[in-house]
């Protein structure tokens, strides 16, 4: 009987392979910190996040270096699953229907992001990838918003300042945790309130 010689692992392979696997690791790592933010809005420790990820802390902070890195990680998984409801283009027949769309697809992500900002505010101020999070978020709106408004209304500084405001996150989070409304009401009072002050303009 001849034994065949043991192929040797190629080196390609071995660190595809390994790329892969961290690639997996830092998803599942993800995954646990969202789960965890969901579950109670409030940023937990790395400890937990690597206890729900069924991973060593140490892992944690292999892959991601530090507690921003991870912030980071979330940040890129919730953009990618957001798609184009913040920032994808906008196709209407005219200016008013197509901030009707853009209200409707705001009332979506902004529920999806809802825990995940209520968490992120006790550590902000001392998280710079929260800090730069948070300013893509804003400006990410004031440039959807800035685009479907005509030229008349971009001519007045006052209404677009009140129509990003009546639009924006901090309103439907006040709606929806403050005010307790539920999401049809949320996204009705959002709409109702952009739509008076676009009231008698052409």
């Amino acid at each position: 009987m001849t034994v065949q010689p043991t192929q040797p692992v190629q080196p390609q392979a071995a660190t595809d392979g390994r790329r892969l696997r961290s690639e997996t690791s830092r998803l599942r790592i993800v995954e646990a910190m969202i789960a965890l933010v969901s579950e109670s809005p409030t940023m937990p420790p790395a400890e937990a996040v690597a206890t729900r990820a069924g991973v060593g802390l140490r892992t944690v902070f292999r892959l991601f270096e530090d507690m921003d890195g991870l912030y980071r990680g979330i940040q890129a998984v919730m953009t990618e699953r957001l798609g184009g409801l913040l920032e994808g283009p906008i196709v209407a027949g005219d200016w008013r229907q197509a901030v009707d769309i853009l209200i409707d697809r705001r009332a979506e992500a902004y529920e999806m992001i809802l825990p995940l900002q209520i968490a992120a505010d006790s550590p902000r101020t001392r998280s710079a990838a929260l800090r730069e999070g948070r300013a893509r978020l804003v400006k990410a709106q004031r440039d959807t918003l800035l685009a479907v408004l005509p030229a008349d209304v971009l001519a007045d500084p006052e209404l677009v300042h009140a129509l990003d405001l009546a639009v924006s996150f901090e309103a439907w989070r006040r709606l929806r945790t403050d005010q307790s409304a539920d999401i049809p009401t949320a996204r009705a009072v959002m709409r109702r309130t952009a739509l008076a002050l676009l009231s008698g303009r052409a």
